[in-house]
């Protein structure tokens, strides 16, 4: 720390040089150890990512295969022991089945014999001449590879090697590559093996499965999401009454729009005769569980909207002023780009390993020369360490975003000229977090790990018990839930804070906690009324965000009717939704919160005299006395103040 300033007269009658704590310049790394430990969790997850990449193929998933270990669409290595295997595919990008009218499912294995074909037939052939006919005139052979076209109506064993007769029309189903038949009875006992295939399952597959079936969807609704939070954070930039006023309708009327579609959904497809399938049972169901739970989250919602009405002239007023810090460092607003890339490269990154983890597997030949693809011991686990990477690492890129912002605030808040800053606080920030507290912020997103793995453990035993009926144990398991999300909630706001404490103090986790904890503490009836309106546009602000992209994930799964189980593609619409709305609104989040610590640290540690002059400008401070009704005579005796020892900021142990 550096210290500045005129002579002050001390207990003992001397002259001591007055200090003014800045944010510390010499500092030292922090939580080092934590740093190392992720470090070595992640030389783990490089190990399973070169396993994964060695070992799986996720082509298989994606492109689909046929019975000799051929993946259509791509050049193939041999198999030992398959003599059909190894063939070039490149022009055979669809997966036809030999029985597509009669399939069977034996071991999560479909018994049909399937072939990669150029084109699937458009028209139903009805003899061994339709075949020949099919293959010469659009080159695409549904019969086994070595039989010969001129062969098709002499080999007395072409019933074994050709599809059965009749072959019914079928179209390429562009997500999965297959030749689905048009053929409404074949179609029906296609679709219903398919769905049993998925059912019998476990999570990790039907995981997979999720991410393949919607990816193309999942990935435009992101960018959809991603659009209206940078629309919503240049708005909160330049914030204004009839903004909220407009905020705060477009979230009612999305609400109550979205439960509208979500119970018409319902009706519609409850009513729909044709209602048959599995897959289109479930989709009943979960639209039935999202329409209830949107209806209630609207209640609510408007119920605190109506309750918190009055202070909605204070919320301008806040983010005027966090606007205000904003526009004095404008990279703040690139600041949530930069963790959006960031965290879309680690998503992209782990989908990758997963799908290649999903197919690790070892080929072997069967009789008839056909292949299967067995999976190796490991691999659950290996998913559920790869799981858990998933989460520490994003939420340790949310924690840098944090430190990052919380840094350059800070920055800007303890200088007395605020119209000359220091030169680039945002760098500035990031080149302290990188030298010195890259250890607390690990340590700050492995907390919230251990917090969120209990929930997601607790919601897959729930979805397990949900089927046994036992209101006991759904009760149980509710409450359980809930307690592990308050405590998440409450850490997170802790985090926050401590990554503040510790870009002042520069000290380590722990330490940085209990010194905002004793402020906050000490000052948290004035400041939690303050904060409060705010942190609840900006929820609305997010709730925005997932509120219109559901119902674009909506729009779109609706026409995917049959084959598609709406609850992952969805959940996973909405779950990168917010996260993304997240990573943009927050920026706000954490800059008020930074600021308002702040704040509390300069009244808590100067008087507001020529001696010990605060920090804050004057806009804030009218801010906080007029938010907290505070008189003219409360503003001099230093409601927040305590400390005697002259001293602007230092660590609070």
């Amino acid at each position: 720390m550096e210290r500045r300033g005129g002579p002050q007269q001390d207990a003992g009658g001397g002259v001591s040089e007055l200090r003014e704590w800045r944010p510390v310049v010499y500092r030292k790394c922090t939580d080092t150890l934590w740093l190392l430990l992720f470090f070595l969790y992640w030389a783990g997850l490089v190990f399973i990512t070169g396993y994964a990449v060695m070992a799986g193929a996720a082509e298989r998933l994606v492109l689909g295969y046929d019975s000799f270990g051929n993946i259509c669409g791509r050049k193939n290595t041999p198999v030992e022991g398959a003599p059909l295997s190894g063939r070039d595919m490149t022009n055979k990008k669809y997966v036809f089945f030999l029985n597509s009218c009669s399939l069977e499912m034996q071991n999560l294995k479909i018994s049909s014999l399937s072939l990669c074909v150029s084109s699937c037939p458009q028209e139903q052939l009805n003899s061994l001449e339709d075949l020949q006919s099919f293959a010469r005139n659009n080159g695409s052979c549904l019969c086994i590879y070595n039989l010969n076209i001129s062969s098709y109506t002499l080999n007395p064993k072409t019933a074994e090697l050709c599809p059965t007769l009749p072959v019914p029309p079928s179209k390429s189903f562009p997500l999965f590559n297959r030749c689905v038949p048009q053929n409404p009875e074949c179609y029906s006992k296609y679709a219903s093996v398919l769905i049993s295939m998925v059912n019998e399952m476990d999570v990790f597959h039907r995981i997979l499965s999720g991410i393949l079936a919607g990816r193309d969807t999942v990935i435009g609704l992101s960018v959809l999401a991603l659009a209206f939070s940078l629309i919503l954070v240049l708005a909160f930039r330049f914030i204004r009454t009839v903004l909220v006023h407009t905020l705060i309708a477009l979230v009612v009327f999305g609400m109550f729009f979205v439960s509208g579609v979500l119970w018409w959904l319902y009706y519609d497809y409850r009513n729909d005769p044709s209602t048959e399938l599995e897959t289109e049972k479930e989709n009943v169901k979960f639209l039935l569980g999202y329409a209830i739970f949107s209806t209630i989250v609207t209640v609510v919602l408007l119920s605190v909207i109506l309750v918190l009405r009055k202070r909605l002239q204070f919320t301008v007023q806040l983010f005027r002023i966090v606007g205000k810090i904003i526009g004095r460092i404008p990279f703040l607003l690139f600041q949530p780009l930069w963790t959006f890339l960031i965290l879309v490269v680690f998503w992209v990154f782990w989908v990758a390993i997963l799908l290649s983890l999903g197919t690790a597997g070892t080929a072997q030949t069967t009789s008839g020369g056909q292949v299967e693809y067995r999976a190796l011991s490991g691999i659950y686990y290996m998913a559920w360490y790869l799981f858990v990477g998933l989460i520490w690492t994003s939420e340790f890129i949310l924690s840098c975003q944090q430190m990052t912002i919380a840094g350059a605030v800070v920055t800007c808040y303890f200088n007395r000229n605020k119209n000359n800053l220091p030169p680039h606080p945002v760098l500035s920030s990031i080149s302290v977090l990188f030298c010195y507290h890259l250890g607390t912020a690990v340590k700050g997103s492995f907390l919230i790990t251990i917090l969120r793995i209990p929930r997601i453990l607790l919601l897959y035993l729930y979805n397990i018990l949900n089927q046994k009926e036992s209101a006991c144990a759904k009760c149980l398991f509710k409450c359980c839930f809930c307690c592990f999300w308050c405590q998440e909630s409450c850490l997170r706001y802790f985090n926050q804070h401590a990554y503040t404490a510790t870009a002042i103090n520069g000290t380590n986790f722990c330490t940085s906690a209990k010194d905002a904890v004793f402020v906050l503490a000490k000052n948290s009836a004035k400041l939690a009324s303050i904060s409060c309106f705010g942190d609840f546009i900006l929820f609305l602000g997010k709730v925005f965000v997932v509120c219109f992209t559901v119902f674009g994930g909506l729009m779109a799964f609706n026409y995917h009717r049959e084959l598609q189980a709406w609850v992952v593609p969805l959940l996973l619409v909405g779950f990168f939704a917010y996260l993304i709305s997240h990573s943009f609104l927050s920026l706000f989040e954490m800059t008020a919160d930074a600021i308002f610590l702040c704040f509390a640290i300069d009244m808590e540690t100067n008087d507001g005299s020529a001696e010990r002059p605060y920090f804050v400008d004057q806009e804030l401070l009218t801010f906080v006395s007029q938010s907290n009704k505070l008189t003219d005579g409360q503003k001099h005796r230093r409601p927040f103040q305590d400390n005697e020892d002259g001293t602007e900021l230092q660590p609070m142990t």
